[in-house]
């Protein structure tokens, strides 16, 4: 008997629901393919009845112990939490993530400012995430889960064998990665920054941040690992250990001696050591704290690099490293033009402020709810559920416009207050209330971030790597063009500015892109609940945005534009605009809130 081995990467799989010798042609993701089914010889001869009844006895889910009526789906014996059970569980955790990771920036902002070191500092942490994603990092954030799901669904070991060997290359990989951009630092540090005294500070930040990249591989992938056993509160919680030991490494920097004015040429070589050594022990306890998760899991790292007997091969990854490799070079491209337009006006450390703020609430609440949907659209994936495919997909798009539609329009309304009110004494006033102009004008592209990632992990779960790196091209290309276009034609704050709005757009046409194709793909997807859900979530966030503005403006005529007056109005402009919004959405009788509110309540 022999199996044949789908490699085709760049072009969606389609899996058939059982094992044998007969050809079993349904309709999945494509028109009419085929693959080789495996059943009994008695079956070779099967009357169409015989067939159906077949199909639905190996296409079942199969549970685990005895099946009770509520019993909710298994995967290799580990229960499956619902979905919003699950993002609540990592919301919580992201929220603490995010939360101490807003405090590491602002200790960072009072320690190095604004100015020359600070876009140092931060231009050279970008490096070790630019090369990571170039060299390995889209493998594993982007594909990782639906080759271990796959494996888990068809290897006779439940893919314990094909998850050690893919750890075992990647680790390798990383490794080698890691040790060629540690050397090519100086290289970095030449392309992006002209003046002599910031490239030496920028370089030598370099060499002690690039082996971040060895470190987010590993935890990329153990979390990987775990969210493909349901289990999503460690890698969620793991980035406040990062955080905390950087703020500690920056209570450290406040105690060396040194120079009251940060400059380039005058900060000494421990205080160098100590913010990029703490800086980088941070990455690696953020993966390193995982390991006891994963022995809990059950899993077991054992150094494994060729298979043995039945087991899977490690070919199926190759095919699919030329598209991702595309996908992250158009991605670096796209960054590469931001932070060189941005060193030129000495914006990179206001744009990285206002992109952090941007992912805040990306990070908690829709990073949650997609980290939870794509082991389950790449289970349905691989057992051909092309209807549960589009069903996670349209709870997805809702339940992300219900959460990111508010917010949204919260930080129109509240973006430049509430950057006033934390920035202010660390920096002036003006450089405060640009970080929150640039984010205000940039929100628009919140939801429609959103979207475009759970386009790509719709692809993705269908091991399609083809079509999310021909989105990105789109959307690099947008920016690029709005970069350029503004660094021409817009001066001073304006250009800063741009670079925040141009990132937004390219997100807007890369989820109508993204749109297109999926519908290309599979006929209708359903969304025109997904219509109805922003708009109605939209008109209940307009009303409590217009709340929320009357707010903002009574914390100045009470206290001023200053920091007294900002804290006023973003504190009392955030109860009361939620207030409103949530008693319209829950009057307009919108589902998804009523769901939503229900979760975190633990209902």
């Amino acid at each position: 008997m022999s199996e044949q081995q789908d490699d085709g990467w760049s072009e969606p799989s389609h899996y058939g629901p059982g094992r044998g010798q007969i050809t079993f042609e349904p309709r999945m993701f494509t028109e009419d393919p085929s693959l080789t089914g495996v059943f009994m010889p008695a079956w070779q001869h099967a009357s169409e009845e015989e067939w159906s009844h077949a199909e639905q006895q190996w296409g079942a889910t199969t549970y685990a112990g005895r099946r009770r009526q509520d019993a909710q789906p298994a995967v290799r014996g580990r229960p499956e939490v619902g979905l919003l059970a699950s993002s609540r569980t990592m919301a919580v955790g992201s929220l603490v993530s995010r939360i101490t990771g807003f405090l590491r920036s602002v200790v960072l902002a009072a320690a190095l400012g604004t100015g020359l070191v600070a876009d140092a500092y931060n231009g050279a942490n970008s490096f070790p995430n630019m090369v990571y994603e170039l060299m390995l990092g889209g493998v594993l954030s982007s594909v990782l889960i639906p080759l271990l799901v796959h494996a888990e669904e068809h290897d006779e070991d439940g893919g314990e064998a094909y998850t050690q060997r893919l750890v075992s290359v990647a680790t390798v990989a990383l490794a080698l990665a890691t040790v060629v951009a540690v050397a090519a630092a100086p290289l970095l540090a030449t392309v992006f920054v002209n003046n002599q005294s910031q490239r030496d500070l920028t370089t030598t930040f370099a060499t002690l941040l690039l082996p971040e990249i060895f470190f987010y591989g590993l935890g990329a992938m153990f979390t990987a690992i775990l969210n493909t056993r349901n289990v999503y509160g460690p890698g969620a919680w793991a980035p406040v250990l990062n955080n905390v030991i950087t703020i500690a490494t920056v209570c450290v920097f406040w105690t060396l001696p040194g120079p009251k004015t940060l400059l380039p040429s005058t900060m000494t070589n421990t205080q160098i050591a100590v913010l990029g050594i703490g800086t980088t022990l941070g990455i690696a306890a953020q993966a390193l704290v995982l390991v006891p998760s994963l022995r809990r899991v059950g899993f077991r790292w054992r150094w494994r690099f060729r298979a043995q007997g039945r087991e899977r091969r490690m070919t199926d990854i190759g095919p699919l490293t030329g598209w991702v490799l595309g996908y992250v070079v158009a991605s670096q491209i796209g960054l590469s033009f931001i932070v060189k337009v941005g060193y030129n006006h000495n914006g990179v450390t206001t744009f990285t402020y206002a992109d952090l703020l941007f992912q805040v609430p990306y990070g908690i609440l829709g990073v949650s709810l997609l980290t939870a949907l794509m082991p389950r659209m790449s289970r349905a994936a691989a057992r051909g559920d092309r209807a549960g495919v589009i069903e996670h997909l349209s709870t997805g798009a809702r339940l992300s416009a219900t959460v990111l539609v508010p917010i949204t329009v919260g930080l129109i309304v509240l973006g430049p207050s509430f950057t006033t009110a934390i920035f202010v004494g660390r920096t002036d006033v003006h450089q405060a209330r640009l970080i929150g102009t640039c984010l205000a004008l940039a929100s628009f592209g919140l939801l429609p971030f959103a979207i475009v990632m759970l386009q790509m992990r719709v692809f993705y779960a269908m091991r399609d790597a083809k079509t999310p790196t021909l989105i990105n091209f789109g959307m690099v290309a947008t920016k690029i063009a709005l970069v350029l276009i503004a660094a021409a034609t817009l001066h001073g704050d304006a250009v800063i500015a741009a670079l925040n709005v141009s990132t937004s757009g390219s997100y807007v046409v890369g989820a109508i892109i993204g749109h297109w194709l999926l519908t290309r793909r599979f006929g209708r997807l359903g969304f025109s609940r997904v219509v109805r859900t922003t708009v109605r979530v939209g008109i209940a966030s307009v009303i409590g945005g217009a709340a929320a503005f009357a707010m903002v403006r009574v914390g100045v005529a009470v206290a001023g534009d200053g920091r007294t007056g900002a804290l006023i109005g973003v504190l009392t402009g955030s109860i009361v605009g939620l207030a409103v919004m949530l008693a319209v959405s829950w009057r307009m009788r919108i589902p998804e809130v009523r769901e939503i509110v229900s979760a975190a309540r633990g209902g």
